[in-house]
């Protein structure tokens, strides 16, 4: 996950590059986070039920 602050939409932006198109918000990082969490459990039920490939997760991110 990819979280950012988010000044225009007061608000906190995550990101979850791995699954595309994922992403949540909330008014706190706990919040947003726990939407993420729910929107990463929708993403890959549809998916499931859609007949699509889910991707393997990919660690950590060693180099910048």
């Amino acid at each position: 996950m990819i979280i950012w602050r988010s000044v225009e939409d007061k608000a906190f932006v995550v990101d979850v590059p791995e699954l595309s198109g994922c992403m949540a918000h909330g008014p706190t990082r706990q919040v947003a986070i726990t939407n993420a969490e729910d929107a990463i459990r929708f993403w890959i039920k549809t998916a499931k039920d859609d007949g699509l490939t889910i991707p393997q997760p990919r660690g950590r991110l060693v180099f910048a």
